[in-house]
């Protein structure tokens, strides 16, 4: 099995910054990655990707060949590439054995709402190559700043959630920022678990330009809250311990920690981004296991491993540079 991630948020979220900081770190603890940038409109790359949709077709040039603009135009280059999907699998199948891979998107929402050919591609990579991948929809954590940018942020998270039919994470991108938008009404983790959205709708009533859509946006809260599907993580892209975080929880849900005994969190532990924890990080029931089928010296062997793997990579601690 093939494990990866299909990046994808709102144009200036920080996709791109997001593939180049993730593949670092992932190469750091030693994975193998490959990063695949789908959007041709990214023509400023600053990592180095194993596949570009440039091979196979330009914007620049389906914008003057068919007269279209920049939206349109990736409408465009997402319908040639769906119906060219030989191509793209041609490319990662000799990547297939030992990589793992981040998909970079396009960040236009109506190629993933209003046109079908984004979900198309996905689905056909995941059916054709047995890949497991999660989508990671960053959102822009200056968001939080207005009430109604965030309510925003919700619906079109949940709208991502409910179309692409994958395991999801929404991230809070640019954390580190979050502070210079001003001071946010609630604490952090109001906007992370997403609690009791009623209370934004003070704020909402203080500002004269949401008069207008109060009953509407108390409406759409409501629909967010119904469904209860939306929650964040955040994200400091040159954080490693915030990088190694999200990292942990996107390996959950794609199911990369029970992909193999070599797979396990052992890695982290050689950038410390925590205690060496990879027997409860991966199979949190192994010590039961160990001592009931062993027995008391089964235990001692299982406690000695433990002492003897902290010990171990205690000192290495290598720097992620971004």
């Amino acid at each position: 099995m093939v494990f990866g991630q299909i990046v994808i948020g709102p144009p200036g979220s920080g996709k791109t910054t997001y593939c180049n900081g993730m593949s670092q770190f992932l190469r750091l603890i030693g994975r193998k990655v490959a990063v695949i940038n789908l959007d041709p409109a990214n023509d400023n790359l600053p990592y180095e990707c194993a596949i570009n949709i440039e091979g196979l077709i330009k914007l620049s040039d389906v914008m003057v060949e068919h007269s279209l603009g920049p939206n349109g135009g990736l409408v465009y280059c997402m319908d040639y590439l769906e119906k060219n999907i030989d191509w793209l699998e041609s490319k990662l199948k000799p990547l297939l054995k030992d990589h793992y891979f981040l998909f970079d998107f396009p960040g236009q929402v109506e190629l993933f709402f209003l046109h079908e050919n984004a979900k198309k591609v996905i689905m056909k990579l995941i059916k054709n190559l047995n890949l497991r991948l999660t989508a990671v929809h960053l959102v822009d954590a200056h968001l939080c700043s207005d009430p109604g940018k965030y309510v925003s942020a919700l619906l079109l998270s949940l709208s991502t959630m409910l179309h692409l039919e994958l395991p999801h994470v929404n991230v809070l991108s640019k954390i580190d920022l979050i502070e210079s938008y001003g001071k946010l009404a609630y604490n952090l983790d109001f906007y992370t678990d997403v609690q009791d959205l009623s209370y934004l709708q003070y704020h909402l009533d203080k500002d004269p330009r949401s008069s207008n859509y109060r009953k509407l946006t108390k409406e759409l809260c409501e629909v967010v809250e119904n469904f209860s599907l939306v929650s964040f993580t955040t994200l400091d892209i040159q954080d490693k311990v915030s990088v190694g975080n999200l990292v942990k929880l996107i390996d959950k849900t794609n199911g990369y920690i029970f992909s193999g005994i070599d797979a396990t969190a052992v890695e982290f532990s050689k950038i410390a981004v925590g205690p060496v924890d990879w027997d409860y990080y991966r199979y949190p029931f192994f010590t039961y296991v160990i001592t009931y089928s062993l027995g008391a010296y089964g235990h001692v062997w299982y406690t000695q491993t433990q002492k003897h793997l902290s010990e171990r990579f205690r000192g290495a601690r290598p720097t992620m540079s971004l």
